[in-house]
């Protein structure tokens, strides 16, 4: 089964060209719709200026500091609690007016791609645009999830990464001895299952739920039934911010779940989840993550483009993850590498 073998060569670069596809569209708008670099060029700005000068919601603009500084445009300096952000040498010599070697007539050609023009509305609602190539009428991918043909083609693009993803997942669990100590997994948003039927591959004895709304449930039953694993493997119908949650489960995975989301959403999830664990139950929160200081690494603050873009969500840091986790009462939370860029904060229910 290939749950439960890895491939011979790493895909990563292959995960990384198709998921920070919207990057250069988020910075051609910094450059060219807004001016961002010349404008910080001359000043040492908080996020809150940032803010109020160019009018922009804090979800995007968050993104667009993250990948000027993963890129080398932007720097950023704390002192006394307060952090200031200024341009480097390299935006300021080469995105300013009035600099011999300026390049923002470079950008201008590109600034009308549809993408970049969705920056613009992005950045300064901080409300998602609709799902690239999608010709329906909800507003954005979380619309269109409601939509059976675009939810079979959603799902099934993010089931084949899971086969690679999950594997690595349950590699990492069982390194780190969490593996064996769990026996009923919640998948929790969890698609087609790919992540719980992972888990239960290569765990024999473990059982595990997924928990989706219609209509990707059904499309997870039947997955789950190709890939055999109905004894172990079972899906419960639910909205995940407004149904109970089973309480027969020890481990809560959210498996690319949390970066679709931004942090009032992602902390109702997590008290819905603590509330339903027992005692020494885990929560599992995997993703793609940032570093401490959200300025890399690149790979995944260009993943952050396309989630701020599409969905409600962004990449987040995996301290970040960590404190939404201890604010919500769970302990010790401790973050494990796993594969393609990914990786796992593992908290416990006290």
């Amino acid at each position: 089964m290939s749950l439960t073998a890895l491939p011979t060569s790493d895909p990563t670069i292959l995960l990384r060209y198709r998921d920070g596809i919207f990057a250069v569209d988020l910075l051609t708008c910094a450059i060219c719709e807004f001016g961002f670099y010349d404008w910080l060029s001359s000043r040492n700005a908080t996020l809150e200026e940032i803010l109020t000068h160019f009018q922009w919601a804090e979800r995007p603009a968050d993104v667009l500091l993250s990948l000027s500084q993963a890129i080398g445009l932007v720097i950023a300096e704390t002192k006394n609690g307060v952090t200031r952000y200024s341009a480097t040498a390299m935006a300021r010599e080469h995105l300013t007016e009035g600099s011999p070697w300026n390049l923002r007539p470079y950008y201008q050609s590109m600034k009308d791609r549809p993408v970049a023009r969705d920056f613009v509305r992005v950045l300064k609602t901080g409300r998602p645009a609709q799902w690239s190539g999608h010709e329906g009428a909800e507003e954005d991918w979380h619309g269109a999830m409601l939509s059976q043909d675009f939810a079979r083609e959603f799902t099934a693009a993010m089931d084949c990464r899971g086969v690679y993803l999950g594997k690595s997942l349950a590699d990492c669990l069982k390194r780190e001895g969490f593996l064996s100590q769990m026996h009923r997994v919640l998948d929790i948003g969890g698609g087609s299952g790919v992540y719980a039927c992972a888990l239960a591959a290569n765990a024999p004895g473990l059982k595990a739920v997924v928990l989706e709304q219609a209509p990707v449930d059904g499309i997870a039953m039947a997955r789950i039934a190709e890939r055999g694993l109905v004894a172990q493997v079972t899906v419960h119908s639910a909205d995940m911010f407004q149904d109970p949650y089973p309480t027969d489960c020890d481990t809560h995975l959210f498996s690319n779940v949390m970066h679709d989301w931004d942090k009032p959403d992602i902390r109702r999830l997590l008290e819905r989840s603590f509330a339903a664990l027992p005692q020494g139950g885990r929560i599992l929160v995997h993703e793609v993550f940032l570093n401490e200081t959200k300025s890399g690494p690149r790979p995944a603050v260009e993943y952050s483009c396309i989630l701020v873009h599409s969905t409600r969500g962004r990449c987040y840091g995996h301290g970040e993850m960590a404190d939404l986790l201890i604010e919500t009462g769970f302990v010790a939370p401790q973050y494990f590498e796993t594969a393609g860029d990914r990786g796992v904060v593992v908290g416990r229910k006290h």
